[in-house]
């Protein structure tokens, strides 16, 4: 299985008080997401992180890409420092990249485009940066823990949370007529 995920920002206080996060304290966070993160992903599932990964020492960062599950890229953020891209975890590191999944073209940034390479041939735009505060345009999507319960998703888990959106919006504007 291939899983996307973003802005975990391990061992980064500013996560409880910016975005609002539903933990008490920095400790739990971290163990919330680890434990959502090896719930998901397998030890032979592929996961790509989109960036800001996590703040710490260069043993701490390290410790907790141990921790997880998974063979793990990294398409850096405007997080990640030096000693984050160096970690002998990641099995690859870049600021962009373009995949095929399960058919589908996909562009692998940290940050939302607002047109991507084949954007107006179906391909798909995934991101985080924006923590689901970004209003979503037609073919991006923000795969980042504040959107996805804290884990990493899959193609289908992205694909279905439009649907699932659209379905919401409908039966709300519904229910005001």
């Amino acid at each position: 299985m291939i899983f996307f995920t973003a802005d975990t920002h391990f061992a980064d206080p500013r996560v409880l008080r910016l975005d609002k996060r539903p933990f008490a304290t920095l400790a739990e966070h971290d163990a919330a997401l680890t434990d959502a993160w090896n719930a998901a992903v397998g030890p032979e599932d592929e996961v790509w992180h989109l960036g800001d990964f996590a703040r710490g020492s260069p043993a701490q960062k390290a410790d907790r890409l141990g921790q997880l599950h998974g063979r793990k890229h990294l398409v850096a953020g405007n997080n990640d420092d030096e000693a984050t891209l160096a970690l002998d975890g990641w099995s690859s590191v870049s600021s962009y990249r373009e995949l095929t999944v399960e058919g589908r073209a996909l562009v692998l940034c940290h940050y939302a485009f607002r047109t991507w390479n084949g954007s107006g041939k179906g391909a798909l735009d995934l991101h985080g940066h924006s923590h689901g505060r970004l209003t979503p345009i037609p073919g991006q999507y923000d795969v980042g823990v504040d959107v996805f319960r804290f884990r990493p998703v899959t193609l289908a888990d992205i694909l279905v949370s439009r649907r699932r959106r659209k379905s919401a919006e409908a039966t709300s504007s519904e229910t005001r007529l």
